[in-house]
C-alpha cells in the first residue's frame, strides 16, 4: 500500500470511528434507504485473498453483515449487462431478455446494446448519429429489459420513493434501477461529465450540473497512480477521459457522485424508503488488462474497501446506518490470463478461427453463401435469408437445423478450438437437460434474442489474444460476493449455495413488496434476525 493510500485509509477509518457506527439491531423496521452496490468484475476470492488488508467498508460489511460465501451465478453469459440485470430483478436472461452486453437484433437487423434506445436522447451530452452498430455513446433506456426490478415494485406502491442508479457504464446504471427509476446517471468520456437520458428527464438536476462544474475528471487526469506509473495518462483531453475509467479515479468519481446524490436527492432523509444503486466499474476495466493475480487488481480492491468506508461514513452522517440496508455483490468474476508455462490448462482462441471453420464447412457442404451475421460473445447467429436460398445435396430446401448440425460437427472436430460443448437453438429451446453447464446455457437462452449456436470453451480457454475476459459457466466467472447488512439482518457466515438471483426477492420481502416479475430467486430467510 502506498503512503498516500495509508493516509487515506487512516482518514477514512478515523471518520468511521468518529461517526460511532452502532451495531445492527435485531428488529426489522422498514429502512429509510436501500443501497445496492455492485463491484464490476470482483471475484469472491478477492474477499478472502486480501482479507487481512481490508480495514474499511469491506471489513465493515464482512464483520457486521451476512456473508454468503457460496453465491454462484447460474447462467451464461457472465457479462456486465446480464449480471446487472439480475441484481435487482432476480430474472434469468431467458426471461429478462438481457442476453448479453450486446446481441444481433433480427428485427432491427443490427447489433444492439442492452440499453441503446434511439427513441430517446442523451441529456447532458451531444447526440451521436445512428450507426450500423449500437455503442455505449448511444442514447439509452431500460426498454430492452422485459421484467420489473425492485425499484419498479417500490415505486409502484410508493411513488414518492426515489430510485437512483449510478455508474460509469450506462448499462450498469440503468439495468439495476429499472423502468420507474427517477434517474440513472453515467459517465460521458467525451466531456468528462455525468449524463443521463430523456427517458428520465428533460434536463439534468441542478445538483448534477453543480457536480459537473467541479471538473473532477479533468483534475484526475494529472493524478498519478503512484505504484503503477505505466497506467498514467498521456494524450489529448478526449483520449484521457476515455482512459479514466481504467484507473482508480473512475471509482473515485463514482463514490463522490454517489455522495452528491444523497444530498441532492435527500435520499433516506424523508418519510419513505429510497433506493440507490451504485456500480463501481473501474475494477473491470483494470482487470481485463492484467488479470486477477496482478498487483493492480489487489490495489483496486483495497481502494474499493476504502471508498466504501468513505461512502458509509457519509451515509451514516446523513441517514444513519441503522436506518439503511446495504447489499454488495458483483456482476461476474474473471478468468486467469492464460499462461503457457503454467500447469493449468488454458489459452487464447481467435474468434476468427471459429468463423473460418463454420464458413468452410458450410461452403463445402452446401455452396458458397453469406452464412453468418454479426454477433457478440460465444453465440453464433446464422443468416436465415441466405439459408432459405440454399439447397441440400439432394435438392431439398436447406433448414436451420441442418446448418446448425453441420457447423457444430465441424467445430467439435477441430481440437485447436478447445470447444467443450456446443448447444443448438433447438436443444436450448427444448430445455436440454444436464449438469450445471447445460442449466446455465438454458437459463441464458432467450428464443427471440439469442443466437443459433451457443459455444462453451474448455475451462481456462478464452476468446482473444491478450488480457482476459469473463463469459463462461465456470467457477472463476460465476462465484461472486454476496453480503447483506442492516437492521433485521443477522451477521455471520452462511455457507450454503445461493444465487445472486436471490437478492431481489430477499429485499422485496424486507420491504414488503411484490417480488419483481421475472425473479427466479428465493428469499434468504436464514439471515433474518428473529
Amino acid at each position: 500500500m502506498t503512503a498516500r493510500l495509508g493516509l487515506f485509509s487512516a482518514f477514512v477509518l478515523g471518520g468511521l470511528a468518529a461517526a460511532q457506527i452502532s451495531p445492527v439491531p435485531a428488529s426489522r423496521p422498514k429502512p429509510k434507504l436501500v443501497v445496492a452496490i455492485i463491484v464490476d468484475q470482483f471475484r469472491y476470492d478477492y474477499l478472502t485473498r486480501f482479507r487481512a488488508d481490508y480495514h474499511g467498508g469491506l471489513d465493515h460489511l464482512l464483520t457486521n453483515g451476512a456473508d454468503f460465501t457460496n453465491a454462484f451465478y447460474d447462467h451464461v453469459p457472465t457479462v456486465t449487462a446480464v449480471g446487472h440485470s439480475i441484481f435487482l430483478s432476480g430474472a434469468m436472461p431467458s426471461v429478462s431478455g438481457i442476453v448479453g452486453n450486446s446481441w444481433f437484433d433480427r428485427d432491427e437487423a443490427k447489433v444492439v446494446t442492452s440499453v441503446c434506445d434511439w427513441s430517446v436522447r442523451n441529456v447532458g451530452a451531444d447526440q451521436p448519429s445512428p450507426a450500423a452498430k449500437c455503442t455505449d455513446a448511444d442514447p439509452a433506456s431500460p426498454k430492452r429489459l422485459l421484467v420489473t426490478t425492485l425499484g419498479d415494485e417500490l415505486r409502484a406502491v410508493s411513488p414518492e420513493s426515489k430510485v437512483i442508479g449510478i455508474s460509469l457504464k450506462p448499462r450498469a446504471a440503468i439495468l439495476p434501477s429499472g423502468h420507474r427509476a427517477n434517474a440513472a446517471f453515467w459517465f460521458d468520456d467525451v466531456t468528462g461529465n455525468f449524463i443521463s437520458s430523456s427517458f428520465y428527464m428533460a434536463k439534468l438536476p441542478a445538483w448534477v450540473d453543480t457536480f459537473n462544474e467541479r471538473k473532477l475528471a479533468a483534475a484526475y487526469i494529472d493524478k498519478p497512480w503512484e505504484s503503477f506509473p505505466k497506467w498514467n495518462f498521456r494524450g489529448s483531453a478526449k483520449e484521457l477521459y476515455s482512459k479514466l475509467p481504467a484507473s482508480p479515479w473512475g471509482n473515485e468519481l463514482i463514490e463522490q457522485f454517489a455522495e452528491q446524490s444523497l444530498d441532492g436527492e435527500k435520499l433516506g432523509q424523508r418519510q419513505v424508503t429510497d433506493l440507490l444503486t451504485i456500480s463501481f466499474s473501474s475494477n473491470d476495466y483494470v482487470g481485463h488488462s492484467v488479470g486477477p493475480d496482478a498487483p493492480e487488481v489487489r490495489d483496486m480492491a483495497l481502494r474499493t474497501d476504502q471508498l466504501l468506508a468513505k461512502l458509509f461514513q457519509v451515509i451514516d452522517r446523513q441517514v444513519g446506518l441503522t436506518n439503511v440496508v446495504i447489499v454488495l455483490s458483483a456482476d461476474h468474476g474473471v478468468a486467469n490470463i492464460p499462461d503457457p508455462t503454467a500447469k493449468i490448462p488454458g489459452g487464447y482462441i481467435k474468434p476468427e478461427a471459429i468463423t473460418r471453420e463454420i464458413e468452410a464447412a458450410l461452403n463445402s457442404r452446401y455452396g458458397t453463401a453469406e452464412w453468418l451475421l454479426p454477433a457478440a460473445g460465444e453465440n453464433v447467429y446464422f443468416n436465415y435469408a441466405a439459408i432459405q436460398k440454399m439447397k441440400t445435396r439432394d435438392g431439398q430446401p436447406l433448414t436451420l437445423d441442418a446448418v446448425c448440425r453441420a457447423a457444430k460437427e465441424a467445430l467439435l472436430l477441430n481440437p485447436d478450438l478447445h470447444l467443450a460443448r456446443i448447444y443448438t437453438r433447438d436443444q436450448l429451446d427444448q430445455g436440454v437437460a444436464g449438469d450445471f453447464i447445460a442449466r446455465a446455457e438454458v437459463n441464458g437462452f432467450n428464443p427471440k434474442r439469442s443466437g443459433d449456436l451457443a459455444l462453451v470453451f474448455e475451462p481456462g480457454y478464452i476468446p482473444g489474444s491478450s488480457g482476459t475476459t469473463h463469459y463462461s459457466p465456470y467457477g472463476y466467472d460465476t462465484h461472486v460476493p454476496l453480503i447483506f447488512m442492516g437492521s433485521g439482518i443477522k451477521p455471520g457466515r452462511f455457507d450454503e449455495t445461493v444465487r445472486p438471483n436471490d437478492i431481489a426477492p430477499t429485499l422485496a420481502a424486507l420491504l414488503d413488496l411484490q417480488t419483481p416479475s421475472g425473479s427466479s430467486g428465493r428469499v434468504l430467510t436464514e439471515m433474518f434476525a428473529r
